[in-house]
């Protein structure tokens, strides 16, 4: 009964996480008018000042200076940059219109992570995963020769964060604990973008107070979710979760053309179309594995 109750609370933890990740253009799109970088720098300072209070009021602060140590400190200063490019890409995607090729990128991320996996890990993929790994980059292919869409942001975005997903694996600190020393080391450079940003009179924090609002929001925006996360990781199956991930870009995609008016051109179509067939069939073949795992054991 409790592995079916902490199987239950996962699964709605993961839904939480990833629709919030699905609806996050709907907040930024009120954010349209705040530099690209200064939103960034808002989401940083903001998510470390809710982060230090988790933690403190998780008695985590030792622990975690403990483990953010040499090799993993390293590790996270290289983790710390790749999320950071990688959310303020897609910050500046929403910004400009280009929804549908963020929605992409998080198509393609799952199949960039087998990639790396193979490539970096040394691990072994299914067949079935070799085949969608192929269609999905067959899917990319066709964007690319055609010119059809900011092909560059889908694969800034996938390989940002695949490879952010590959250095966390690696580092020997917890989900709570690596985002707390990403964010107090990305901590720095926002403050100083933003006194910039005050020093020049570009600044936008102060000047409206609905819009403050906002800004300070994103702490929750960004931590919140990723939390969530975390947490439903813990409880659900690997497989679960890998279904899971495709509900932030369905959304986004859905939003781009249902509430943006995003162009959705034939060759975006054929894309997608390829791209979720790949994701499908990725998919199929991961629950189809995790089956026969169980039956084995």
């Amino acid at each position: 009964m409790t592995t079916d109750r902490n199987a239950r609370t996962g699964l709605w933890l993961g839904i939480g996480a990833y629709v919030s990740w699905g609806i996050l253009p709907l907040y930024l799109k009120l954010l349209k008018g705040v530099p690209a970088l200064q939103v960034l720098s808002h989401r940083i300072l903001w998510s470390l000042l809710l982060l230090a209070v988790v933690v403190l009021i998780a008695k985590r602060g030792r622990a975690i200076l403990a483990a953010a140590r040499g090799r993993t400190l390293l590790l996270l200063c290289v983790s710390a940059a790749l999320i950071a490019v990688n959310w303020l890409i897609y910050i500046w995607s929403v910004q400009h219109d280009h929804v549908l090729e963020a929605s992409l990128g998080y198509f393609i991320n799952p199949l960039i992570n087998v990639a790396l996996g193979v490539a970096l890990l040394g691990e072994r993929i299914r067949r079935g995963q070799a085949v969608a790994v192929g269609i999905a980059a067959l899917g990319v292919l066709v964007l690319a020769i055609s010119g059809g869409g900011a092909i560059w942001i889908s694969l800034a975005l996938a390989l940002s964060f695949g490879f952010y997903g590959f250095v966390r694996k690696i580092a020997a600190i917890d989900a709570l604990g690596g985002l707390t020393v990403e964010t107090a080391l990305l901590a720095g450079p926002a403050l100083a973008v933003l006194i910039h940003a005050n020093a020049d009179g570009t600044a936008v924090f102060g000047v409206d107070r609905h819009l403050d609002l906002l800004l300070i929001l994103a702490g929750a925006v960004t931590a919140v979710p990723l939390l969530m996360f975390a947490a439903a990781a813990r409880r659900l199956r690997y497989a679960t979760l890998g279904l899971l991930q495709y509900l932030a870009p369905t959304l986004q995609f859905a939003q781009a053309v249902l509430l943006f008016g995003e162009p959705l051109r034939p060759v975006h179509i054929v894309t997608f179309a390829l791209i979720w067939t790949g994701c499908a069939l990725y998919a199929f073949d991961s629950v189809r594995g995790s089956r026969t795992l169980v039956t084995v054991d």
